[in-house]
């Protein structure tokens, strides 16, 4: 029964996160201050970081799919995890190596863009990702990203590993992000 209301509910939820950005002055936008500034107001309300990640996933809309929760965020670093759910699974039932990739991008966009200041953005143009092991459960990735210069053109390489729920690697992924100015 519910599905015939979810399209209904999914569009009131997505008008009540625009409400709820524009009543705290925000739009969401891919620079360090104004995401932080998101984040740190994000703390304060229940179910904060769930709704921050829902944000963070409809700025890159393909990386929403894999429905990561953002932990921790501070300029220059994040802690992310991701459930193991049936839509992100491979034929092995295990979560599939392109939504690791997903994973990954997302760990090192969250750490490099906490850090940007207003009028610099950031693309990955290479990424390298080493399967260690069938991931399966939750996993979590955290990143700490190199520091960034501002108002250069400057290429950086962003490394984080991909752990289940014992802790054990899964997968270690390195990004090279292209920063610059808008």
């Amino acid at each position: 029964m519910i599905g015939c209301f979810w399209p209904y509910i999914k569009i009131n939820l997505t008008r009540f996160w625009s409400k709820l950005l524009s009543l705290f002055g925000l739009k969401f936008e891919a620079n360090g201050e104004r995401l932080m500034t998101l984040w740190n107001k994000a703390q304060s309300i229940p179910g904060g970081r769930h709704l921050f990640s829902h944000v963070a996933g409809r700025m890159a809309p393909y990386t929403g799919t894999i429905k990561a929760l953002v932990e921790a965020l501070s300029p220059g670093y994040a802690r992310l995890s991701m459930a193991d759910r049936k839509a992100i699974r491979n034929h092995l039932q295990s979560v599939h190596a392109v939504a690791l990739v997903n994973f990954i991008e997302k760990t090192t966009g969250m750490a490099m863009v906490s850090q940007f200041p207003v009028g610099m953005r950031g693309i990955v143009t290479h990424i390298e990702v080493e399967f260690v092991k069938k991931a399966r459960g939750r996993l979590s990735a955290e990143c700490h990203a190199p520091k960034i210069k501002p108002a250069s053109k400057e290429q950086y390489v962003v490394c984080t590993d991909v752990t289940d729920q014992e802790g054990t690697i899964v997968a270690h992924g390195r990004a090279t992000w292209l920063v610059g100015l808008v």
